[in-house]
């Protein structure tokens, strides 16, 4: 019997991957998104799903959100607001969950936001999963590492030949297709038992800058080079960030890729080779 699975930041890049895995799986989707009219959440409605307001601050709204969903995927963010206003999204997320008595929340974190970092972002997520800890809410965490899509932010140097990373070209990064996200927690979703109060570490694959630059390459058509962004100059621009690459460039994440993969062995698990690959469309210019 299918699931009523409600998904909030439906629209985002991570809700939209689950939404489509939990699509594809045949379970009953419910998109939780500010404006059920606008084009993103009308996109999702053509395609069967329920759009439904929902303030991600307002527990009120989020609790006739979720009301009668056999479980919530839920991602807060702190890049509109900052890191205390993502907690407050987490805390919102909570008693709305509690309000309703929510069978399964299921909550996107972050690799290693249960050490001690110093990454602000890392550090906001580790005060939700506290507050998810001590609370009666049945629950799941999941936690991606980085995403493989984060390099597409900048378009313009890698149709230049370079990719810029603050990482030198010879260290391993553990990364992350978001379908594979999507996958892993559609799987989460179907068997709530063996999940709850767990907390699962995600990611595809490990692979440097350099073998990055040479999957490009045969996408692109022409050479690719890592470039090593300064850490000084990723600080200027964002503390944030900045606090991220130094720990991305001195501990790093630490998941066992190995075990992730022998516990889900139905996932595909998408390497960085084969998601370059579907981005030839991406790298046409007009």
């Amino acid at each position: 019997m299918a699931l009523s699975v409600a998904v909030l930041g439906a629209t985002g890049r991570q809700g939209g991957a689950v939404v489509n895995a939990l699509l594809h799986a045949g379970q009953r989707v419910r998109a939780v998104v500010r404006d059920p009219a606008a084009p993103r959440a009308r996109a999702l409605t053509d395609r069967g799903v329920a759009a439904v307001p929902g303030d991600l601050l307002d527990e009120a709204s989020l609790a006739a959100a979720l009301e009668g969903a056999d479980a919530a995927f839920a991602v807060t963010t702190p890049f509109e607001d900052g890191p205390q206003a993502e907690v407050d999204q987490g805390t919102a997320i909570l008693g709305a969950a509690a309000r309703v008595q929510l069978p399964h929340l299921v909550l996107a974190s972050v690799a290693s936001a249960d050490r001690d970092t110093g990454v602000p972002h890392f550090e906001s997520k580790q005060r939700i999963e506290a507050l998810l800890s001590r609370s009666e809410v049945p629950w799941t965490v999941v936690a991606p590492t980085y995403f493989y899509d984060n390099m597409l932010g900048d378009r313009d140097s890698l149709l230049t030949g370079r990719l810029p990373l603050p990482l030198p070209p010879d260290r391993p990064l553990q990364q992350l297709a978001r379908e594979d996200l999507g996958a892993l927690v559609t799987a989460v979703v179907a068997d709530r038992t063996r999940h709850l109060g767990k907390r699962v570490e995600v990611a595809s694959q490990a692979i440097t800058p350099a073998q990055m630059a040479t999957a490009l390459e045969h996408v692109l058509g022409r050479p690719v080079r890592p470039v090593q962004v300064s850490l000084g100059s990723v600080h200027a621009n964002s503390a944030d960030m900045g606090a991220m690459w130094d720990f991305l460039n001195a501990e790093g994440y630490s998941v066992d890729i190995p075990a992730l993969h022998a516990a889900y062995p139905d996932i595909a698990w998408t390497t960085f080779e084969d998601w370059a690959c579907t981005l030839s469309q991406w790298f046409t210019t007009s």
